[in-house]
């Protein structure tokens, strides 16, 4: 297949473009600059250069794929804007030619709030927090895409570790340089979390499917608290598992809307991708590996 991939230089996007490439399928992925570009035809991944912004430097590139994966996000006041705009784009292309097409969007479990104890499946009605408010508006109009030769899948991330660690980053950085891995809330709070692998292999899978008009979790079996987490990372990072806790209210000043997210309790199922797709993540936990982990940050960071 043909594959498209925003954001493949990105945390999720550059596994996913990387996936496929294994695969066997031809990718191409849109970077922002030429020196992206080189690492990512390193890998086998033709680039394309350009950006959310301007829809008209990526749109050849989409109307002859086939399978449309949107990964990018730009952490920016236009952060939505920008997504649902993408959206609308890659729709446009698919729709662009009477060939089948894929379409898989990225969204997240935070649009489903704090779950509590509780746990969430697809089916769960959405609570999303001020910083994803948006979030599932932009999913359905990827879901109601679907249909003809289009087949559309949302997919909906946890918090994903492993590679340069994306949110997992902190613990170990701020563990090295402060000696204390930092965490919002008191920590009892558990994140739905998943491996950047495991991920993209659903990303694969879901793709390499017939599924349309669906939404798949992806999150691993760990149930371990945030401050546990934070305890292993500190150990890895020479801290001796020391962890420094930050209200919620004190860090909305420098994480603005965030820390309400990293403050959640969820507790989210996939097994819906793995009745479907035959999907099983691979990795037990981020404390299970965190050693392994935290050498993958190390070196990232020196790349």
């Amino acid at each position: 297949m043909k594959v498209f991939v925003t954001g493949a230089s990105g945390f999720i996007g550059s596994a996913v473009a990387a996936a496929f490439a294994r695969a066997g399928h031809e990718v191409r992925g849109l970077v922002r600059t030429a020196g992206k570009a080189a690492s990512l035809a390193a890998r086998e991944i033709e680039p394309v250069v350009g950006s959310m912004e301007d829809p008209k430097t990526y749109a050849a590139a989409a109307a002859a794929s086939s399978v449309l994966v949107h990964c990018a996000a730009e952490y920016s006041p236009r952060y939505m804007e920008l997504d649902k705009k993408t959206i609308a784009s890659l729709v446009e292309a698919a729709r662009s030619s009477k060939l089948p097409r894929v379409l898989v969007y990225t969204s997240g479990v935070w649009v489903y709030g704090d779950t509590g104890d509780g746990r969430a499946d697809e089916t769960t009605a959405l609570n999303p927090p001020a910083l994803v408010r948006s979030r599932p508006e932009h999913e359905r109009i990827v879901l109601g895409a679907s249909g003809g030769d289009l087949r559309t899948i949302v997919i909906r991330p946890g918090c994903v570790y492993g590679g340069s660690g994306s949110l997992t980053a902190e613990w170990f950085e701020s563990a090295e340089q402060s000696g204390a891995a930092r965490i919002v809330g008191d920590g009892n709070q558990r994140w739905a979390m998943i491996h950047l692998d495991d991920l993209a292999d659903l990303y694969l899978r879901a793709a390499e499917s017939r599924l349309g008009g669906e939404v798949l979790n992806a999150t691993d079996r760990s149930r371990f608290t945030v401050l546990e987490c934070a305890r292993a990372a500190s150990r890895a990072a020479g801290a001796g598992g020391k962890v420094a806790s930050t209200s919620v209210a004190e860090a909305s000043k420098s994480a603005g809307p965030m820390a309400e997210c990293l403050a959640m309790n969820q507790h989210v199922d996939s097994s819906k991708a793995a009745r479907e797709l035959g999907w099983q993540p691979r990795h037990a936990g981020f404390v299970d590996g965190v050693e392994r982990y935290f050498r993958a940050w190390k070196n990232a960071a020196k790349t």
